[in-house]
């Protein structure tokens, strides 16, 4: 796959989605919007259709990630018939002040009144999670990241969302030097990150199913005998002692650089050997002064406390090397938001990937976009409080996109 193949880029995803991008029909459409919206259909209908005008706008910085919400909505208008222009304020991928409109929507407005639910269901959340997927790549900009949101999801259209949105968000970083999110973990939305598959090696069922890692790494090996080979090393609360025994199990996947070990270890304790002396000890080997300052609890947490912290990765890196595995790489999950990120690269963590779905917005209530009709029939008319965006939609006659 190269990025010059016009078949395998984050365009032609998109457009292969077309199918599961959300419903076209009318009757559809009216069973899932808000009530109200069905009958002012209804009522504009009775007394003469008028052109309408909306300002779609979210209260907090952002990702401009609007590229499911207009693909869906060029789908409504064609699939029922309708003329609607669509101006995109921001190119994908830019920065949007909090407040700033990143459409503006006109047509009909008994066609689009059924539609704004469903605009704002698509458009809020996927614009912060890409904003969240930004600086979580910038916050480790030379660590590649795997987007694993998909378990977190509340079905697919929200993993469909947020996996356009960790893909959108990665570009950006990518601008500006960061690797961002490389792939991630299923098939469906793989090719947001211009890939035609998901990526991911085993689950910790499968090491329960096989006893030991080591077997697991075994089974795997056989089964996929020419794949890089990923090990969670945390299901037996033996991290260190099962990652040198696949390393020496496998000891040309680990010359090679084939071999990584997976630490997902249990926030509830802390990685083999070590407790919060030792986790203290092993930054000041590795990384003298990160834990002199200033320190909030959770930063703490995230250096020397339970489960994958800075001293946890710091002294996997620590054993292989002295075990002369030098190229083994080490991949982290768990809880790797953006703060997390933050830490670990105060800590210069020796991260080789992260797997995450934590570019999923945490705070919901951040994700309320917003839909204003700003004009109607060519005269500009606004709910009170809103009228900054009147001279928002002058402007935007210059200054945007037009998709229709």
């Amino acid at each position: 796959m190269t990025a010059s193949d016009p078949q395998k880029t984050p365009q032609a995803a998109l457009r292969r989605a077309l199918g599961t991008l959300g419903p076209l029909d009318e009757k559809t459409i009216e069973a899932r919007t808000d009530a109200y919206f069905g009958r002012t259909r209804h009522i504009v209908e009775h007394f003469g259709d008028s052109r309408v005008t909306y300002a779609v706008f979210i209260r907090r910085p952002v990702i401009a990630a609007c590229g499911l919400v207009t693909q869906w909505l060029k789908n409504v208008a064609e699939a029922q018939g309708f003329d609607l222009e669509c101006r995109e304020m921001y190119a994908e991928g830019e920065w949007v002040g909090a407040g700033e409109p990143l459409l503006y929507l006109s047509g009909s407005f008994s066609r689009l009144a059924p539609l704004e639910t469903l605009v704002l269901q698509r458009i809020g959340s996927t614009c912060v999670a890409a904003h969240n997927a930004y600086q979580m790549a910038m916050a480790l900009p030379s660590i590649p990241f795997l987007a694993m949101d998909a378990r977190h999801c509340a079905g697919f259209e929200m993993q469909e969302q947020m996996a356009y949105a960790a893909g959108v968000g990665s570009r950006a970083a990518r601008k500006e030097g960061a690797r961002g999110f490389i792939g991630n973990a299923n098939d469906a939305t793989a090719g947001f990150f211009g890939l035609e598959a998901g990526l991911g090696t085993m689950p910790h069922a499968l090491i329960g199913y096989a006893g030991s890692t080591l077997r697991a790494a075994e089974m795997y090996d056989e089964v996929y005998p020419n794949d890089p080979l990923t090990v969670l090393v945390d299901y037996f609360g033996q991290e260190i002692t099962d990652a040198l025994a696949v390393c020496r199990r496998f000891p040309e996947r680990a010359a090679k650089g084939h071999l990584s070990v997976r630490l997902d270890t249990h926030g509830g304790r802390f990685l083999e050997g070590l407790d919060p002396q030792t986790s203290y000890g092993v930054l000041e080997r590795h990384t003298p002064g990160t834990i002199r300052r200033y320190r909030s609890d959770q930063e703490l947490r995230d250096l020397v406390g339970t489960g994958v912290s800075a001293a946890a990765i710091w002294r996997m890196r620590e054993a292989l090397d002295h075990a002369g595995f030098h190229h083994v790489r080490i991949v982290a999950s768990s809880g790797f938001n953006v703060a997390k990120c933050s830490t670990m690269r105060d800590a210069h963590a020796p991260i080789d990937v992260i797997g995450s779905g934590s570019f999923i917005p945490d705070r919901w209530s951040e994700t309320y976009a917003t839909a204003d009709i700003v004009a109607y029939d060519g005269q500009p008319r606004v709910k009170l409080g809103r009228e900054f965006l009147l001279q928002k939609v002058r402007d935007s006659h210059e200054t945007s996109k037009d998709i229709s």
